[in-house]
């Protein structure tokens, strides 16, 4: 079956590649949609993030969703024909700390489409995809292929919420309102925020976000004191979730976060130097949040029963054939929120 395949940065193939032989457990899926992640960026534009870097040919994409072909002798529950969401996720089971509820952080870990270890785990950016039967989640007839390509990065938004604690009546700013800041207006919402603000430096990912659910949108690029009238009384905030991976983003917020207010960081950019001692006077709590678990399985109940609606981010669906100017459309904040790969 044809596979967008990664060599190096700028590398991208369409590729014949096999389709395994689906055991007792399995599924076996005709992929439809895909969505591209910022992840899947970093791999086509430079190769890789970080310490991590493409060194052998890999599928990539995590976020899909398809139709089952064919299911194996041992599942039950799944019948040819049925749409799924596909969780990206497989943790082993077995290790401390999936033992301990925090399958997120598995010592064996396989995450498709990632680089992180050798052999890299190849990824669902493919006509056809073999997976355990654990990692499919059905799709109502009343939701799109398209959305439920969404559930992996509303999983990401529904974790970094849940790791903010209690949000019912709380004031919230979200900084940076890409695909994943703009889905967590969406989570810190249906959590019960009464009052969401969001920053960024582009008008068509604030646009965005006052479409699912902002308040109020500020322009950080044009007005670089937006956040002034909320830094009286020592901040009106009670919760930042972080989602632009900027250094200049997370400190310019804290003025405008109360005392004991709780910092979420989202983005993954470089690493940060922070003002610790605005940290400790403030009595800040700065919490990380990496992937999810099951918040998978929440994110597609919460999409099959119309709880959140994720179409106003969904911004073009391209044919996989046709992947170079989805990437680059995907990388043109000013155009795009969630390009999606057309799979049929």
């Amino acid at each position: 079956m044809d596979a967008l395949v990664i060599h190096a940065a700028r590398d991208l193939r369409v590729e014949d590649v096999p389709t395994p032989e689906v055991l007792p457990h399995q599924l076996r899926v005709r992929v439809r949609f895909g969505g591209i992640c910022g992840s899947d960026l970093h791999y086509f534009q430079d190769g890789g993030f970080g310490t991590i870097r493409v060194k052998e040919p890999m599928v990539l994409g995590h976020e899909v969703a398809g139709m089952i072909e064919e299911v194996g002798s041992g599942v039950s529950g799944f019948a040819p024909g049925e749409r799924i969401a596909i969780s990206p996720s497989l943790p082993c089971g077995i290790c401390r700390y999936c033992q301990q509820g925090l399958q997120n952080h598995c010592l064996d870990m396989r995450y498709f489409g990632s680089a992180m270890r050798t052999p890299h785990v190849q990824g669902a950016f493919r006509r056809e995809i073999v997976v355990e039967k654990g990692q499919a989640y059905k799709l109502a007839d009343t939701l799109s292929d398209e959305e439920g390509a969404m559930a992996e990065p509303l999983a990401v938004a529904l974790h970094a919420v849940r790791r903010a604690g209690p949000l019912l009546g709380k004031n919230v700013l979200v900084t940076g309102c890409g695909p994943i800041g703009a889905l967590a207006v969406i989570a810190a919402r249906h959590a019960g925020a009464s009052n969401i603000v969001v920053t960024d430096m582009g008008d068509y990912a604030l646009r965005s976000a006052l479409k699912v659910g902002a308040d109020q949108a500020i322009n950080v690029a044009e007005q670089p004191d937006g956040l002034r009238p909320f830094t009286t009384d020592k901040g009106q905030f009670d919760v930042l979730f972080e989602a632009s991976g900027n250094e200049r983003a997370l400190r310019g917020a804290f003025d405008a976060l109360r005392p004991r207010g709780i910092i979420v960081q989202i983005g993954i950019g470089g690493e940060m130097t922070l003002p610790i001692n605005a940290i400790v006077a403030k009595e800040f709590d700065l919490r990380g949040t990496f992937r999810f678990h099951e918040e998978f399985g929440i994110a597609v109940d919460l999409l099959n029963k119309g709880l959140v609606d994720v179409k106003p981010l969904i911004s073009a669906s391209v044919s996989y054939r046709d992947a170079g100017r989805a990437f680059a459309l995907a990388a043109d904040r000013s155009k795009a929120m969630k390009v999606l790969l057309d799979f049929k």
